[in-house]
């Protein structure tokens, strides 16, 4: 939620500051939820981008020119061509403390209003003349929502009315105290508090308050300073009420995490940039291209590295619990010994030294001196037998985690090399199959699924390509017959490549360009040169229970190549 009530307010001074008095030029539909304005204003042109994605739902100026993305026009796009072209933007505005943003317009057709809710799951972009609305992003009909309805014709309806929380920048000590003390649920988070009961709060923010009063983050409600609280609300509100922004950025070895109009020390890595809409294109993307996706990536990589953390401890924890064949042997024979010498031991002793093997040193085996002979060697056999039952089980256990372990390894190389958002719901949609989504699931994206990479060499070999899981199952045992090559980069996660047989004899330079495919489209893809492993598909075969992509070789032979695209490598794409 970093589009929240403060930062929409400091947007509305951003592009009061840049666009209003400027006049709209150009409306392009950028892709499927997203619309952009070219704008010229104070002598230069001017980007503003609005997408009501229901995910990533964002509105702000982007550095560069905004390209169409789609072949047809959406609806809203040629009624923006009709009310919005050569229109003059005559203000910017805000509903008080809504996440909501109004951009007022005089055009051919008279005055409108570019409505922008870039709020998750209901997220949209409308366009209103004199309270009806034209058209929008996201239709939204009575089935849906009985209370609003978007939809063309129809009077647009805002959202109901915030009710029950406190102005943060009037709000006194003894009205945060009696916050508190209604706080009846002893599981609740300070933080969640701040968020639900103060307006313009979102849970950024509210995070960032609790920090700075009480030091720890994730705090109960029941255990909050107050007073301590109230100081550091009050240092956070004081400037957001006066418009002194202060846009920044949280960056660290993932890319940047977080944005905010006000500093933030909850999180390491937060440094300031010049605008809001630099802040948002840092973390969201430029709109178009392979970066445009970053920020829908973030939410699914941290569930990969939870993921992954469970599964090696749960592995380490298996593989602790493995006994071996000589400490399983050193108990059976303790029990056998204690029997074959039980006539010859003495009340209270406390070991006993034999041996089993006269080729072997004699085991020294500890008794307690409470049991009989007979109870200390039923107590030797009773721990071999509980290790036996629990040896015959945990090997299996050991290989369904290590395979499991190395599917959401591979998922993770699956997220970073995808380009688009079809192939990152795939990596999403794995994962909640499996059972490793924490959280409410979300549902799938539309687009369809993504397709293999084929690509055609000059000598017109083709080479298909796996870039997910579920690709490299395609591409391995239903793209493929058994005299095809198939390639993948030694050890470590990546795609499956195939080079179809045709007939003719592969040639060592068709395959050479195909590992460095496999080697680009893998875990080492940033490396100087990389092993990658070729044999022929018939030696390829499934892992039993392995999720989809996971798979055993033999027979194969080895190449060292340095890793390079398609486009590197002068291949057609077809």
């Amino acid at each position: 939620m970093y589009f929240d009530a403060f930062t929409i307010s400091a947007l509305v001074d951003e592009l009061t500051e840049t666009i209003v008095g400027g006049r709209v030029q150009d409306a392009i539909d950028v892709d499927a939820t997203g619309l952009g304005l070219e704008i010229y204003a104070n002598r230069e042109r001017h980007y503003l981008y609005m997408n009501a994605d229901q995910q990533l739902p964002r509105v702000h100026l982007v550095q560069g020119k905004l390209r169409r993305g789609l072949t047809k026009p959406t609806q809203l796009g040629l009624a923006f061509r009709s009310y919005v072209e050569d229109a003059l933007v005559t203000g910017i505005s805000q509903p008080a403390w809504e996440r909501i943003l109004h951009i007022e317009l005089t055009g051919p057709k008279g005055d409108v209003i570019i409505i922008i809710e870039p709020m998750e799951r209901r997220s949209n972009v409308l366009l209103v003349q004199n309270g009806t609305i034209i058209d929008c992003i996201q239709r939204v009909g009575p089935e849906e929502n009985s209370y609003r309805l978007s939809l063309p014709a129809h009077e647009y309806v805002p959202p109901p009315p915030l009710t029950g929380r406190h102005d943060p920048t009037t709000l006194t000590l003894d009205a945060l105290r009696g916050i508190f003390e209604q706080e009846s649920d002893t599981k609740r988070k300070t933080q969640q508090v701040l968020s639900s009961r103060l307006l313009g709060v979102s849970p950024l923010l509210a995070k960032e308050i609790v920090h700075r009063g009480c030091a720890v983050v994730n705090q109960k409600a029941n255990e909050a300073d107050v007073a301590a609280l109230y100081d550091a609300l009050n240092e956070l509100i004081a400037p957001l009420s006066q418009h002194e922004w202060q846009p920044g950025v949280v960056e660290n070895d993932d890319g940047v995490v977080a944005f905010s109009v006000y500093p933030i020390t909850h999180l390491v890595g937060w440094r300031p940039v010049d605008t809001v809409s630099a802040a948002a294109v840092a973390y969201y993307g430029q709109p178009t291209g392979e970066d445009a996706y970053k920020a829908a990536k973030i939410p699914v990589r941290e569930q990969i590295r939870e993921t992954i953390a469970k599964l090696s401890a749960k592995l380490d924890s298996l593989e602790a619990s493995l006994v071996d064949d000589a400490e399983l042997e050193y108990l059976r024979k303790s029990g056998e010994l204690i029997l074959a010498y039980q006539y010859m031991l003495e009340p209270g002793q406390a070991e006993l030294r034999a041996q089993y093997d006269p080729d072997e040193p004699e085991l020294v085996i500890a008794l307690d001196t409470s049991l009989s002979p007979v109870e200390n060697s039923q107590r030797y056999f009773d721990k071999y037998n509980r290790a036996k039952r629990a040896l015959e089980g945990v090997p299996q256990l050991v290989e369904e985690t290590r395979n499991e372990l190395a599917f959401v390894e591979q998922l993770a190389l699956d997220l970073e090399i995808a380009s688009n958002w079809p192939e990152i719901d795939e990596v999403r949609q794995a994962l909640q199959q499996k059972g490793h989504w924490r959280g409410k699931k979300a549902g799938r994206v539309g687009g369809g699924q993504s397709a293999p990479l084929r690509v055609v060499t000059k000598s017109g070999h083709q080479i298909w390509i796996g870039r997910n899981s579920r690709q490299n199952d395609i591409v391995t045992f239903k793209r493929s017959s058994g005299d095809d090559l198939w390639l993948h980069a030694h050890d470590v996660p990546g795609s499956h490549v195939i080079i179809k047989y045709d007939g003719r004899e592969i040639p060592e330079d068709v395959i050479l360009q195909a590992a460095s495919l496999a080697a680009y489209y893998s875990a080492k893809r940033d490396e100087g040169s990389v092993l990658v492993d070729v044999t022929r598909c018939k030696y390829v075969k499934k892992i039993k229970g392995a999720g989809p992509g996971m798979v055993t070789y033999r027979n194969e032979e080895t190449r060292t190549v340095a890793p390079m695209s398609e486009a590197e490598l002068g291949l057609e794409r077809r």
